[in-house]
């Protein structure tokens, strides 16, 4: 799948996660945002790097509640952006998710404020 920044719509989550799921009934994604599942369809090299365009930070799009970055003790061991970014290619859980890209912005993560700005933007579109 390639996605060009300035016309990417897409919504990056995980199919087994309930809170996924949730937000997904919460932002009533419309046919133009394609919703990809990293499980089913990980992050290739080039759509992490263009998600890098718009955070400019790797870390950004890093969960560090993974199991796997718990299991590993990272937390423990200094972490460069290029570390985030092999990481985050290496395993899917490793990406804070969901992740939506609505053309030149982002929303990463899933808390209430994140999710509530989401949703607002979209119901201005």
């Amino acid at each position: 799948m390639q996605l060009n920044i300035g016309l990417m719509r897409v919504f990056f989550y995980l199919s087994s996660c309930d809170t996924c799921k949730r937000i997904i009934k919460t932002l009533n994604l419309d046919a133009s945002i394609t919703q990809v599942d990293i499980k089913k369809n990980p992050l290739t090299a080039s759509q992490l790097d263009e998600l890098y365009l718009l955070t400019q930070s790797y870390e950004a799009l890093f969960s560090k509640r993974a199991q796997l970055y718990k299991q590993r003790d990272l937390k423990n061991q200094p972490l460069e952006d290029t570390d985030y970014r092999s990481l985050l290619l290496e395993h899917y859980t490793f990406l804070r998710r969901p992740v939506l890209v609505y053309d030149k912005t982002i929303f990463i993560g899933n808390s209430s404020k994140v999710t509530e700005a989401a949703k607002v933007f979209l119901d201005e579109q």
